[in-house]
């Protein structure tokens, strides 16, 4: 076994050391699971959306302002016969149809300079449209869509600048037509910028809304296959702390029977008997497993587990006493599991690997921490050996639940395996 230390105290300060072993356990790292994690979590980013070019409904936006456009010229069109110059007029109001449609869209994929330059060249012709036609209804819309498409170019800021040149296409005029009229163009052209603000805003919030719908649904998924992974990995724990145990034990007392078979069928009879027990507990165990999911199995409480245990391991040929120390009290189950698990464990390595002549069990309760301690007098192992699939499932068992693991050993003094939790 490897030594690993989970926390800052040694064994010794619950239990003080319940067997010779001495040397100080291999440390190790616990945490995995939390690793694996935050690297699901990681892959993920978060999606900025530029409201003002690659919203989802930019098509739609597109084909709204052609279509406002088209009908604008159409009412200039329809105003010829009232001005001064209709040929120019009309090929003014064609340029500036032409622009603010197929260029806008063109527009609209590029930078914000270029947004900018063509926000001065449409105001230009919308401005001449309005010269042109006597302020005109159909120019008065034409500049009222450049403020809109200058809300959706550029920076706010730039748009509100446009805004306020709008009306200034009046300045010439008498004072107090030049007023009406310039007020009456600011009051339109500030509502189409603050209506247009308002719509884009809408759409970047359900654009990031959308987005992190996805994102969310990523994450519901990473999470879902992480949850499985650790129930995975717990079913396997159970399988190998409690199937395993079962079959070491009988595994040892097969071979007890068959030591003292032509010597002594009755012992042999009974120590078979103990062994098809063990069986039945085992193809128990198994079934236990199979529906975890479905319901928790009732356990007895922790001292009477362990005196079974202990009673197992003195039947197999290995005896094993049990102390307990400190007020006695009931724990939540899963630091029972825990600490039974730990014993397990720290029992059947001893009956396949320690060679010990006898094993001890030391259940300890303080005020904050509950501890228990494995310890044998056989051959003890060198220091960052025999780390398996016990001992690491034992180390995140463990650190679930804020505890530590801590293994002791020499060779040829025996070995201590340490496990505590919060009480």
């Amino acid at each position: 076994m490897e030594g690993a230390q989970l926390g800052g105290r040694s064994p010794g300060d619950l239990a003080g050391g319940c067997c010779g072993a001495g040397g100080a356990g291999d440390a190790g790292g616990v945490g995995g699971a939390s690793g694996a994690g935050g690297g699901a979590c990681s892959a993920g980013g978060t999606r900025t959306v530029d409201a003002r070019r690659e919203l989802p409904d930019s098509g739609r936006v597109n084909r709204a302002l052609a279509v406002l456009t088209c009908a604008t010229f159409a009412v200039v069109l329809l105003g010829l016969p009232t001005t001064g110059s209709p040929l120019l007029a009309a090929a003014l109001g064609l340029a500036y149809t032409v622009l603010a449609t197929a260029g806008f869209a063109a527009v609209r994929r590029r930078g914000r300079a270029v947004g900018a330059v063509y926000i001065v060249v449409s105001l230009v012709l919308a401005y001449a449209v309005v010269a042109v036609t006597n302020a005109g209804a159909g120019g008065t819309l034409m500049l009222l869509i450049v403020v809109v498409q200058s809300v959706i170019l550029l920076p706010l800021p730039a748009a509100a600048v446009v805004t306020a040149l709008v009306p200034l296409v009046h300045v010439g005029m008498a004072l107090p037509d030049g007023l009406r009229e310039g007020l009456g163009t600011l009051v339109g052209a500030v509502f189409a910028a603050v209506v247009t603000a308002l719509l884009l805003r809408e759409q970047q919030a359900r654009a990031e809304l959308a987005a992190a719908n996805a994102q969310l649904r990523d994450y519901a998924a990473q999470a879902e296959q992480l949850a499985t992974t650790q129930e995975r990995n717990r079913v396997a724990r159970d399988i190998h702390d409690g199937l395993g145990h079962h079959l070491t034990v009988v595994q040892k007392l097969i071979e007890a029977a068959r030591t003292v078979l032509a010597t002594d069928p009755a012992r042999a009879e009974t120590v078979l008997g103990k062994a098809q027990r063990q069986a039945e507990d085992a193809l128990a165990e198994v079934r236990r497993s199979v529906g975890a999911l479905r319901e928790p199995r009732p356990t007895p409480p922790l001292a009477e587990a362990l005196r079974e245990l202990a009673a197992e391991m003195s039947a197999a040929g290995v005896p094993t006493d049990l102390e307990l120390s400190g007020p006695m009290r009931v724990l939540p189950a899963d630091r029972e599991e825990v600490l039974f698990r730990a014993a397990q464990e720290g029992l059947t390595n001893v009956r396949k690997h320690a060679q010990a002549g006898s094993a001890r069990l030391v259940l300890t309760y303080t005020a904050d921490l509950v501890g228990i301690d494995i310890c044998d007098d056989g051959v003890g192992v060198q220091q960052g050996t025999g780390d398996g699939f016990g001992l690491v499932g034992l180390r995140e068992r463990a650190a679930r639940l804020g505890g530590r693991l801590d293994v002791r050993s020499t060779p040829g003094e025996g070995l201590a395996l340490h496990v505590e939790v919060p009480a």
